[in-house]
């Protein structure tokens, strides 16, 4: 079937109007939520790959080898990222047939419940093998949430975008992947200065997670309040509401754009996941680079980024999508050898330079791709869409990245192959943005 042919109305049936603009105060209100409820799920899966990168391995996974303990709590990394796509058939089913915020909210409770439940969890020395199992359990709740909470977050904001600013918007929630990484860090940091590091492995590090609860609260109360999308309540009334199983509609009706939007996305994955949770842990076990030194560095570096936001998109809302995302796609390929490259010089400011420029490449690529996914399907399908696409994406280059990177490291000592490994993938990122048309004057009610 052609990859455009179920965004025409079957003849003879009647469009209703184009969905009226948003009301200015409620375009604003989208994007604090979009915003606020991004960070906290961010926020709550930097604490797990940080927490995971110090101290989870041995309460949870005693081994003989700190390697092993590792690699086992950064199984439970990807396990989250493995029901990523469960959440995708949840939420996209309920994004496209019930609404947008409902599926938000929703997605919102079910992370705060998991990441609350893995604060209060025993360990393996007080509850044996029933401690692992249970930390594995919550870990694909949070993923499952996860699989809603992108799709949600940027086309609530995007569909109630103003003309001309659908990027700018878009990109907002962007932010929060930003913002939740450093809100772990303003948190865990100074809770092991308070704690210290061996207080910080017997209990302190449950902190972080309880504090959620507050995040939490916060979150819902915002998300509460916002209107539904416009753009989902034309399309609910008309002619061709969305399917019973959006999935299935999806890969039968456009399963070459579903491919391609999973290749743009594959390679910012690896970049993030890369220098945000895997870098935190094999700088100072593999090179011997203090822990806080590699925090400081991918701290500073996400800080610098967060700020380039919205003028990156603003810049893909005037020249277009693609032009900005190959960018940034061209950018990471030449740029990821010497990011990585940088931690064999142990220096602390060279790392935080390289991390910088790298993330700055990477938000080339990140930003825009809020708008640009979505703007790949109708309407009556956007939900399931843009999240299988980003979702997947997360999946196969985040999700699998610190294990494809302990195993390359297991066979290769040296930083290099993280580059060698995150390039790759922004390479196959640059040949999908080039087999990909423009999508900035797409008809967004469409």
């Amino acid at each position: 079937m052609s990859e455009t042919s179920s965004d025409t109305a079957p003849v003879g049936t009647t469009t209703p109007p184009a969905p009226p603009p948003a009301a200015k105060e409620n375009v604003s209100r989208v994007a604090v939520a979009s915003l606020v409820g991004t960070t906290i799920e961010y926020y709550d899966f930097a604490v797990y790959g940080t927490a995971a990168a110090f101290v989870l391995g041995p309460a949870f996974f005693p081994s003989g080898s700190s390697t092993v303990s590792t690699l086992a709590a950064f199984l439970t990394f990807a396990a989250a990222f493995l029901a990523r796509p469960i959440g995708v058939v949840l939420f996209g089913t309920i994004g496209d047939r019930l609404g947008r915020k409902r599926a938000l909210v929703t997605s919102l409770v079910l992370m705060g419940i998991a990441t609350v439940g893995v604060g209060v969890l025993p360990t393996y020395e007080t509850a044996g093998l029933l401690a692992p199992v249970l930390l594995v359990a919550l870990r694909l709740l949070q993923g499952v949430s996860m699989g809603g909470e992108w799709g949600g977050a940027v086309l609530l904001a995007a569909e109630h975008a103003p003309p001309g600013r659908r990027a700018m918007h878009a990109s907002i929630p962007q932010i929060g992947a930003l913002l939740g990484f450093l809100l772990s860090s303003a948190v865990i940091l100074p809770t092991i200065a308070v704690a210290g590091r061996d207080g910080f492995a017997d209990g302190a590090w449950r902190v972080p997670f309880l504090l959620s609860t507050l995040l939490i609260v916060v979150g819902f109360w915002v998300r509460t309040r916002v209107s539904e999308s416009p753009v989902f309540s034309h399309q609910s009334s008309d002619a061709r509401p969305a399917p019973r199983f959006p999935l299935g509609a999806l890969v039968k009706e456009h399963p070459g754009r579903l491919l391609l939007g999973i290749g743009v996305a594959v390679g910012g994955s690896a970049v993030y996941y890369l220098t945000i949770v895997y870098s935190i842990s094999y700088g100072p076990k593999a090179l011997g680079i203090p822990q806080n030194t590699m925090l400081a560095a991918a701290s500073v570096a996400a800080g610098v980024t967060a700020i380039a936001v919205i003028p990156v998109a603003r810049l893909a809302d005037r020249v277009g999508r693609r032009p900005v995302i190959l960018t940034g796609a061209i950018g990471c390929v030449v740029w990821a050898l010497p990011m990585f490259g940088s931690m064999e010089t142990g220096n602390g400011l060279v790392i935080t330079g390289a991390f910088t420029v790298g993330l700055v490449l990477f938000i080339l690529m990140f930003a825009p791709i809020a708008a640009f996914l979505p703007e790949l399907f109708p309407a009556r399908l956007r939900y399931t869409g843009a999240s299988a696409t980003f979702i997947l994406a997360n999946t196969l280059g985040g999700g699998f990245a610190p294990l494809v990177a302990t195993w390359l490291n297991s066979q290769w000592k040296s930083p290099l192959v993280l580059g060698a490994y995150a390039g790759g993938l922004c390479l196959i990122s640059l040949l999908c943005v080039l087999a990909l048309p423009e999508t900035r004057d797409r008809d967004f009610a469409a």
